[in-house]
């Protein structure tokens, strides 16, 4: 019996070593196996990339592939907003989304080729960074826009300075900022940034109180005028708001009816009333004070001084008694005193 049990031990033993030498042939058995497979993978030709479509060409689904990827929101983009304005109105046949309407590509062009290879130079994305000009931008929105304000866009200052319809304009928001008055102004000065600051000062229009906005006076699209104002010359401009000082007055203060820059500057000022000087100084620049109670020769002319000063140099100066300064329709207001 204890050979027996010897025996059976050795043949345990050899089978253990047996299956533990099969199992190690089996994996290099298949990598050599592999090898041949893939040395024939790596010699194969790579197949080679389809041909992209032709820049003519349009995609097949139009706005859907274009959602594909551009369906993300951001502070001056969001994919979902330009089905909410105009140019997604469905019973329009001049939007790009009405009846027969290119949607997407009726604005950014043929899109079948920035579809297949991602490459953002492939198609005309309306932006500064595009490598179409201003010139080639505009032209897309001034297939549409051209009537109204816009009819004098060609020879306005902001064409001739290179200025896109994209650098003021995001259709791709739920409502334009250069379109509400409340935020058109911010829209300006990106560029205007003199006039932000004039509009901080003690005397101003209130634009930074969203009450203005620039459009109220200037027309961004083109103007025959100085400064590209609305109306004809600057007095109609301001008497469109400023009604009661356009006249026809019995008494009339001739710079008033020349031009209102004679006195005032539109954007703001540190002075009352938006005055370009302090009266009694801005009255002087027309008026000799030769043998008048307002002439301050020196600081003890002033009330309180030693030279007896006079109390019409002080509060509001000439206006003190010339009142009426705009005009009179009084039959006794010759000297715009009442």
């Amino acid at each position: 019996m204890a050979a027996f049990g010897s025996r059976l031990r050795v043949l345990l033993v050899l089978a253990g070593v047996l299956a533990c030498a099969g199992a190690s042939a089996q994996p290099a058995a298949a990598g050599a196996a592999s090898a041949p497979a893939a040395g024939e993978a790596a010699s194969a030709p790579a197949k080679p990339r389809p041909p992209l479509p032709p820049r003519e060409q349009y995609s097949e689904k139009g706005a859907d592939t274009c959602l594909e990827c551009h369906d993300d929101v951001t502070p001056g983009y969001s994919g979902a907003a330009i089905f909410k304005g105009k140019h997604a109105h469905r019973m329009d046949k001049r939007a790009p989304f009405g009846p027969g309407g290119l949607q997407c590509e009726a604005c950014h062009g043929p899109g079948a080729r920035h579809a297949a290879s991602k490459n953002p130079q492939s198609i005309n994305s309306l932006k500064a960074s595009s490598s179409q000009t201003a010139q080639e931008r505009n032209q897309t929105c001034l297939g549409c826009h051209q009537a109204g304000s816009r009819i004098g866009w060609h020879a306005s200052t902001h064409e001739r300075s290179g200025l896109a319809c994209g650098d003021c304009h995001q259709i791709h928001q739920d409502r334009d900022p250069v379109l509400a008055k409340s935020s058109e102004p911010d829209v300006c000065f990106s560029c205007h940034k003199q006039k932000r600051g004039d509009f901080q000062k003690p005397s101003t229009h209130p634009v930074r109180f969203g009450l203005m906005g620039c459009s109220d006076c200037h027309s961004p699209h083109g103007s025959t005028t100085t400064a590209m104002l609305n109306k004809p010359t600057l007095n109609q401009t301001c008497n469109s708001c400023h009604a009661d000082k356009r006249g026809p007055l019995l008494w009339e203060h001739a710079p008033v009816a020349e031009d209102c820059s004679l006195c005032h500057t539109a954007h703001g000022s540190v002075r009352n009333a938006l005055l370009t000087k302090t009266p009694p100084l801005l009255c002087q620049q027309c008026h000799a004070p030769a043998g008048h109670p307002s002439v301050a020769r020196t600081s003890q002319s002033l009330p309180g001084g030693n030279a007896g000063g006079s109390i019409f140099l002080v509060a509001g100066g000439c206006t003190n008694c010339h009142s009426r300064v705009h005009g009179s329709n009084h039959p006794a207001g010759a000297k715009l005193m009442r």
